[in-house]
């Protein structure tokens, strides 16, 4: 009797388990002790025995791939296997290299690999901006439906012009602490809505396309109630400043949120939850650098606040900054090796 070449093997799950798992479970101690605290967290025998456990798991994993064995158990083997691998044969790097490689590449990277969601975010955004502007100067009452009265503070239709020219441009120790609260709230808004733009991307991008047009009509609106006084130049002045960068981390924040969406919602012939993970990767490399953009946004914005009011000025360093962001994001360079999905 003969069998056929191509006949899978079968073996049994448990005892498969049962015979490897002490081997398994010892090489992921060590290379979880390797990664928290450095080669010297392993002694002698441990780093000996290093080479030889991680030979065993490929081998276990080669075999759980051949008899098709759970998936589950093949993905724990492939992951164990790659951080054993990175931990051998992998160059170590300090924390500042990792930090230059993230700036010098890994993020900007990952800002291009999303511009297909970073220009629908964008024209989620203007396209709200325009909405909202147009129906609070056709009708101020829309005003009050869009922005929340703790945050207008005052800054409303029936505000008059010399008391909105105040909020721009006074140095009084009063107003100007009434203008610091209002940026203050400002900023801690749109932070709010980036962090939560991306955090509910799971949710088929639905929430994150709302977020993202749900600021789009608060800047709208707010424009308006100063364009309708003549202030429209003045205030976009005062915005630029920080909301060059600002508004910019925003719409990166909602075009990550909307590529996990988008990948849960259409994973191709991937299985949803791998292909959502590995996408997930890259996009949340583009929330930490929108997360750096939203602190320098808070610098620009209490630098320029206490210390810069001439219009000029403003708009120089704001477009100066955006130019800057884009020229960062999209202008091509020199590649090194970057690890992104």
């Amino acid at each position: 009797m003969t069998l056929a070449s191509d006949q899978p093997i079968l073996v049994n799950a448990s005892r498969f388990r049962a015979a490897h798992q002490a081997d398994w479970e010892r090489l992921e101690d060590m290379v979880g002790r390797i990664e928290r605290r450095g080669i010297r967290a392993v002694d002698a025998d441990d780093l000996l025995a290093l080479p030889l456990l991680y030979r065993s798991t490929l081998s276990s994993l080669s075999v759980a791939r051949e008899t098709s064995l759970d998936r589950a158990l093949i993905q724990y083997l492939e992951a164990l296997s790659m951080r054993a691998y990175f931990q051998i044969y992998g160059v170590p790097t300090s924390f500042l290299s990792q930090l230059g490689g993230f700036f010098r590449d890994g993020w900007p990277l990952a800002v291009r690999l999303l511009w297909r969601e970073t220009l629908a975010s964008v024209f989620l955004t203007l396209a709200a901006a325009i909405a909202a502007f147009v129906l609070v100067i056709h009708d101020p009452s829309w005003f009050y439906s869009i922005i929340p009265d703790g945050l207008a503070d005052g800054r409303d239709p029936s505000a008059s012009a010399e008391s909105l020219r105040s909020t721009l441009y006074s140095v009084g120790k009063g107003q100007d602490d009434g203008l610091g609260v209002f940026a203050t709230a400002l900023f801690t808004h749109n932070a709010q809505i980036a962090v939560f733009a991306f955090a509910l991307g799971f949710a088929f991008a639905v929430p994150s396309a709302l977020l993202i047009i749900y600021n789009g009509l608060m800047l709208g609106a707010f424009l308006a109630v100063f364009a309708m006084k003549g202030l429209l130049f003045q205030v976009s002045g005062w915005l630029i400043i920080h909301g060059s960068t600002e508004i910019f981390a925003v719409i990166l924040a909602g075009a990550a949120g909307l590529r996990i969406g988008t990948a849960i919602a259409f994973p191709g012939r991937e299985a949803r939850l791998d292909f959502a993970f590995r996408v997930g990767r890259s996009a949340a490399v583009v929330m930490a650098g929108a997360v750096v953009m939203l602190i320098l946004a808070g610098l620009l914005e209490g630098i320029g606040r206490q210390t810069i009011t001439n219009d000029g000025e403003r708009y120089a360093i704001g477009l100066t900054m955006l130019v800057g962001w884009l020229a960062y994001f999209y202008v091509p360079r020199r590649r090194h090796a970057v690890a992104l999905p």
